[in-house]
């Protein structure tokens, strides 16, 4: 059987098959898979195809699949016909259980087909598979034995790009049962997938910092609860869904192993050959709306994003309107864009009907509400979702310490260079802010035993970083002019964590300190208008 090499205490497996090792970022080195050949699988697997026409490309790609040394008692295939004319059929030629289903009315593309197939599917792995793809022998067999050794592991084949040849279904079983590709396909003049090259370069993604880009679709697996957990692939995306599902796979503190004994071959050049402008143009808009770290596609200024860079939770529950303002404009006006405020609070509770204007005891609460309840940026609710995904952000901290300009951005730049999954700011009074990496956050929440405290499993698999608030709410800088000392001290609210309850803030030197009184004063003077205009009315 295969060995696994881990340090530290380990999570359990949900029903307690065997213990989860704890990765370190993408690092998956802990873990040796068997030789092939050379050990006894357990786990179910289910091929699911999706296909729309080509039927004698989908012929090949079945017939290659019936020499695979997996077991065929724990391997069944569902080829997903998406609307084909005339329908696919299948293939003398093919795995003993295979199926062929119709996708789910009511949709199509290769989202649609991939959900109608995998909600049909039986194994405990999916293995994604496209209706051109003529594997190796070992194909599935060196792709499974990763997913025996953990159960939050998305495996990568191995693929090349080739003219296809005339070839019948029967040579193609005959030569991938007698593990001879290179018989059937002249691989000299194969074209790599470019993602190779990227494998190659990151120690097989063991260093990467984005593994998910790599897995762009034709042969991925991972384990079918994953899939469901996640909700399955967006059918909104009709092009780039395999790269937004592998975003969400990472988001959910997924591993990425490639594995280049998992060979295969890709029938036709690559479409990026064909028509790569095209290629990218209909792509971008569906990664740039949900794959927030694609900062490349996120360029135009001004623009709402459907899944934000940074949720910003803060907790407005007892807190005044005018504070809670304050703290929600300073988070929305950093020079980090993508940004969205979770306020906390008691907005259930506020009861319904006549109600007192003024003596009112939710009097703040329902301001805040009403200041909030429309604004697309800004979310109110009773209590935060348990992680952020998508987001790959999120940040939480006191109403009462506005967050500065750069805040954000040197915050995301601190964990990104070091790669912690959670940075911690002390703020005056011994309080704490917190900047989670999503990814990081929920591998935690894979691994942690009952009890156990997320932070120490964040330790073990990507580092916790600390820092003080100084580094992160730097001062203005010093010019020696009085205009420059007055637009210092208009600023520094936004620049330093303001006095809290229980501690004073760090000042910066010179006029700045001067900025809680200005506070104050526009305070006061939005009270006066608001008791102006209720009394006009």
């Amino acid at each position: 059987m295969a060995e696994t090499r881990s340090s530290g205490s380990s999570g359990r497996e949900p029903g307690g098959v065997h213990d989860r090792p704890r990765l370190r970022h993408n690092d998956y080195s802990p873990l040796v898979p068997p030789p092939l050949g050379g050990w006894t699988p357990t786990l179910t697997v289910s091929v699911v195809v999706p296909a729309h026409g080509a039927q004698h490309r989908l012929d090949l790609t079945l017939a290659a699949l019936a020499a695979q040394t997996y077991p065929s008692g724990l391997m069944e295939v569902v080829v997903v016909d998406d609307g084909s004319r005339p329908p696919l059929r299948l293939p003398e030629i093919r795995p003993e259980r295979t199926r062929l289903v119709r996708a789910a009315p009511g949709g199509w593309g290769a989202s649609h087909a991939l959900n109608s197939g995998v909600t049909l599917a039986e194994g405990d792995v999916v293995q994604r598979l496209d209706a051109d793809m003529v594997t190796g022998r070992e194909h599935i067999e060196a792709l499974m034995r990763w997913h025996h050794l953990a159960d939050y592991l998305v495996t990568i084949g191995a693929k090349s790009f080739v003219e296809e040849p005339e070839l019948t279904p029967a040579q193609v079983h005959a030569g991938v049962r007698a593990g001879a590709l290179d018989t059937l396909f002249d691989l000299e003049r194969a074209v790599p997938s470019s993602t190779e090259a990227t494998i190659r370069r990151l120690d097989g993604l063991r260093a990467s910092k984005n593994p998910y880009h790599v897995a762009t679709g034709p042969t991925v697996s991972f384990r079918r609860a994953l899939f469901h957990r996640l909700g399955g692939f967006d059918t909104d995306v009709l092009r780039g869904q395999d790269t937004e599902f592998a975003y969400r796979l990472a988001m959910s503190g997924a591993v990425f192993v490639p594995d280049p004994e998992a060979r295969a071959v890709h029938l036709g050049l690559p479409a990026q050959r064909v028509d790569g402008d095209a290629i990218v143009r209909v792509v971008s808009p569906f990664l740039a709306h949900r794959v927030p770290l694609r900062r490349d596609l996120r360029k135009e200024p001004g623009r709402r994003w459907k899944v934000p860079y940074v949720e910003v939770v803060l907790d407005a529950a007892g807190r005044g309107e005018p504070e809670v303002r304050a703290a929600v404009s300073a988070a929305l006006s950093g020079s980090v864009p993508d940004v969205r405020v979770t306020l906390t609070g008691p907005w259930a509770e506020l009861p319904a009907g006549r109600h007192p204007l003024l003596g009112d005891p939710g009097f703040e609460a329902r301001l805040i509400r009403e200041q909030f309840q429309y604004d697309d940026a800004v979310h109110l609710v009773s209590t935060p979702a348990p992680d952020a995904a998508p987001v790959p952000f999120r940040y939480t901290g006191p109403v009462d310490v506005p967050l500065g300009r750069r805040s954000l951005e040197l915050m995301i730049k601190a964990v990104t260079e070091d790669r912690s999954g959670l940075l911690l700011v002390g703020l005056p009074g011994g309080r704490t802010a917190r900047l989670e990496r999503t990814d990081a956050v929920n591998r935690a929440r894979l691994l942690a035993g009952p009890g156990e405290d997320l932070t120490e499993v964040v330790a073990q698999t990507h580092g916790v970083r600390r820092a003080q608030a100084a580094e992160f709410w730097p001062p203005a800088p010093q010019r020696g002019d009085a205009a420059s000392s007055a637009r210092r001290a208009a600023a520094a609210p936004q620049d330093q964590p303001a006095a809290g309850r229980g501690g004073t803030a760090p000042q910066a030197p010179g006029p700045a300190s001067a900025a809680p009184a200005s506070s104050r004063s526009a305070r006061d003077a939005l009270m006066s208008r608001l008791r102006s205009a209720i009394g006009g009315r």
